[in-house]
């Protein structure tokens, strides 16, 4: 069935000119009815455990949402008058209800077509700050929880630009925000007649860069980058009144309110500008106001961030992560690097934190030996640090004393980050009246509470566990128990365990509980959104590569399969780099997880008779000084066939009828696969990258530039063997692919390649769209084009087999 919307331009390899395609098309029925499947609501607990609020999202825009006007400078995409992204899923609607009491009720008095974005909860829990990203300006909004009804605030427009900043103050009463200012002039209209040529100079010292989408390009760019990005500081009532203007106008990013309301911290960017980097990159100050808005303290000013190494252990010279405590009235934390953020230079220590109070100097805290990673705070006496090298991919978590700095850190525990099954969780927060988040302690202050997934070799079995720092045991209080996946979402009461957890199971999506020791209460009862999904069978296989490396992958048949006949095969892969081959075999999924319908995903196809093999493990190892790549070929070829054999020895699947797809790296390792082995009668790339000449300062996690591994780069390259992809490719990419080194020409290019080498494929291009696809046409389209490809080139194909080649 065809239906006549817009154009889409889909060029298809045959003897006869390719033709533009005029229409988007809608696949069978049973696709259809997956991608119209419900959202489950999104649920928010108020700090006091009072309320509950269920903000609902639409599955997808419309493409005549992605056809309104879109600004794009320095790597920023958003809607011209709303000055927020258009391409987001805002939440549609909101209901409310007492959070041990059902049912919600819709909350009243929202817009006419809420686009509901950035909820925030006062600290007292009544009430509720959101987000209305209306086309003409965006407006702040408030919740009050016991009347149920939502009203604008008036009097401001807020800036979405880089992100809303909504915060709180302590009296639940007043907000501060980022908002437009009244009256701005927005530039002239460029001239259509250039003045003259685009000129960049660059006079020596190392720059490199990756590949960045919707750069600045003309001082025009930058002036409409300085009109759309300035914003002023404002705090206002709920009601709108007592409104203050804090700042002057200036291109602010974010304005947060210490916990005693007493000062902001606010960051701003400024020129100069580059074309060649994204707004992340350029020049940022970040000071400290009083609630007047006088400067006390500019914390840093980072310069333009054009001469940074590639390395992921690389930073920015100069205060970073400049934050407040959220144990201390008024304490900014912040760390420098100590080898001028270049992890290849040799260094006894890398960073060095420190602690300041407005009125006093700054103080010297602590120096760590490898890259700061984070900060838990919880009192004067306990602190989580967390550090760690991505090179070695070590990791390191520190018991610390902000208010006793003489005191030496603790280490508690020291790990690989590739480990799961060794992660310890992360500590467990509550809500202070002030509105801040320290961690949840135990009355005696003696222990933390962590929660995790508790990756296992049974699966993913979410945990709590009271953590005591000195002798650094454990008491766990709760694991998921079989046969659901339960997650803890907030600890009520530590004195009672009185606990709110998430539980689904394979047919139930996620819901709302409450546990009290072995009795468990559920809050909340939402329907399966796809209940022609309950047949489906899902098991985690475990199988192992040729050299010995252990892998895993969540096979998915369809209901009602006797297991009488092989079934048509369609393994969707993405490889992870691994330091550690024992940690590349970790099982990475829970038998109990609900089974949800996702559009990025391959689950749609078993219910088109297909077998799928969703998330095999595809590890590409270097153990030790070994990079991972120079081996990528070999070990992907070996992964591929792995996960072939696998599914083949469970008498599910026919390994003459297999296609593998993926979706950006994913999309990379099918054209791969095609190129350098026989194991698939068909591939389906989306959104990929091809030739890594268009990425030579690094990509997924390779860190050497082109000219550091040139030899890597090109046996990667599936473009260099483009004259042995001898399957047929089915191609599909967004016209406006925003995501660093994914542009549209990759398909192009690879495209042109194939067909004038004589191979077969077929390139979709999808207009409006970026790396991830969101318009309902645009989805509808993708999977007809995928199931056409597969119904005739691996269901319904006459069977061959030849066995894998070696790169």
């Amino acid at each position: 069935m065809l239906r006549r919307i817009t154009l889409c331009l889909a060029l298809v390899s045959a003897p006869a000119l390719a033709k533009p395609q005029e229409t988007y098309c809608t696949p069978v029925p049973e696709l259809v009815r997956l991608v119209d499947a419900p959202t489950t609501p999104e649920l928010r607990v108020d700090p006091t455990g009072r309320f509950l609020v269920q903000a609902t999202r639409p599955a997808f825009l419309t493409i005549q949402d992605l056809a309104l006007p879109e600004m794009k400078l320095a790597g920023l995409r958003f809607h011209p008058g709303s000055r927020a992204s258009g391409r987001d899923k805002y939440y549609k609607a909101l209901a409310i209800r007492p959070l041990l009491q059902g049912p919600a009720r819709p909350v009243k008095g929202l817009p006419s077509r809420p686009r509901l974005t950035d909820l925030q909860w006062s600290p007292d829990g009544q009430r509720m700050a959101f987000v209305h990203v209306d086309p003409s300006g965006s407006q702040l909004w408030v919740l009050e929880c016991a009347s149920g009804v939502a009203k604008r605030v008036p009097g401001v427009v807020l800036n979405g630009t880089t992100g809303f900043s909504v915060e709180w103050l302590p009296d639940s009463r007043s907000l501060v925000v980022l908002a437009v200012p009244p009256g701005a002039v927005a530039p002239a209209p460029a001239s259509s007649v250039p003045r003259g040529p685009g000129i960049q100079e660059h006079n020596g010292g190392k720059a490199s860069a990756r590949t960045f989408q919707d750069l600045l390009k003309t001082p025009e760019d930058e002036k409409l980058f300085d009109y759309y990005l300035t914003s002023q500081v404002v705090r206002l009532k709920t009601d709108g009144s007592d409104r203050q203007v804090l700042s002057k106008p200036a291109l602010y990013t974010s304005a947060e309110p210490s916990p005693d309301a007493q000062y902001l911290l606010v960051e701003q960017l400024h020129r100069p500008y580059s074309y060649s980097l994204p707004f992340s990159s350029f020049p940022i100050k970040t000071e400290v106001l009083d609630m007047r808005g006088k400067s006390l303290k500019v914390i840093g000013d980072l310069p333009l961030e054009e001469n940074a190494p590639p390395d992921f252990d690389a930073v920015r010279p100069g205060p970073r992560s400049i934050q407040w405590r959220d144990d201390a009235p008024a304490c900014l934390c912040w760390v420098e690097a100590l080898d001028e953020g270049d992890a290849r230079k040799p260094a006894e220590f890398r960073e060095q934190l420190y602690l300041w109070r407005p009125s006093q100097e700054p103080r010297p805290w602590l120096k760590l030996t490898t890259r700061y990673r984070g900060l838990d705070w919880g009192d004067g006496q306990h602190a989580l640090l967390q550090e760690g090298w991505h090179k070695t991919r070590r990791t390191r978590t520190h018991w610390v004393q902000p208010d006793a700095p003489e005191a030496a850190p603790v280490t508690l525990f020291d790990r690989s980050s590739e480990d799961r099954y060794s992660d310890p969780g992360s500590p467990l927060h509550k809500a202070l009246p002030n509105g801040r988040s320290p961690m949840l302690m135990s009355a005696d202050h003696q222990s933390i509470y962590l929660s995790g997934l508790g990756a296992s070799p049974e699966g993913d079995r979410p945990f709590l566990d009271a953590f005591q720092l000195d002798t650094k045991k454990s008491d766990r209080l709760f694991r998921s128990q079989a046969p659901y996946f339960e997650r803890p979402v907030r600890l009520l009461n530590p004195a009672t365990g009185q606990l709110l957890t998430q539980r689904e199971s394979l047919d139930s999506p996620p819901n709302l509980c409450l546990r009290q020791q072995e009795k468990v209460q559920a809050l909340t009862d939402f329907e399966h959104p796809a209940p022609q999904l309950k047949g489906v069978k899902k098991e985690i296989l475990r199988y192992r590569r040729a050299d010995g490396v252990d892998l895993t992958g969540t096979l998915y048949t369809p209901p009602g399969y006797d297991g009488k006949s092989r079934l048509p095969v369609l393994i969707w892969a993405y490889p992870g780099e691994f330091k550690s081959a024992s940690a590349a075999g970790q099982i990475k999924d829970s038998p109990y997880k609900f089974i949800r319908p996702f559009w990025g995903g391959p689950l749609f196809f078993v219910m088109r008779g297909y077998a799928v093999l969703e998330d095999p493990t595809f590890p590409i190892i270097g153990e030790g000084k070994k990079e991972p790549n120079d081996s990528y070929l070999e070990q992907l070829v070996m992964d591929a066939q792995a996960a072939v054999e696998a599914v083949a020895a469970t008498g599910v699947g026919d390994p003459e009828r297999c296609a593998i797809g993926g979706h950006s790296y994913g999309a990379f390792t099918t054209a791969n696969l095609l190129a350098h082995s026989e194991l698939f009668r068909a591939g389906i790339a989306r959104s990929g990258a091809y030739n890594r000449t268009l990425t030579p300062f690094g990509f997924q996690s390779e860190e050497r530039t082109y000219w550091e591994a040139r030899d890597t780069y090109t046996r990667m390259a599936p473009f260099t063997y483009a004259d042995k992809i001898n399957e047929p490719l089915l191609m599909i990419h967004g016209a406006e692919d925003s995501n660093p080194g994914t542009f549209p020409v990759q398909s192009e290019r690879l495209f042109q390649a194939i067909k004038g080498l004589g191979g077969q494929a077929r390139l979709v291009t999808l207009p409006k769209e970026s790396h991830s696809y969101v318009a309902r046409e645009s989805v509808l389209h993708v999977f007809f084009e995928m199931d056409s490809w597969l119904e005739k080139h691996v269901k319904n194909a006459p069977a061959r087999r030849k066995a894998a080649s070696t790169p």
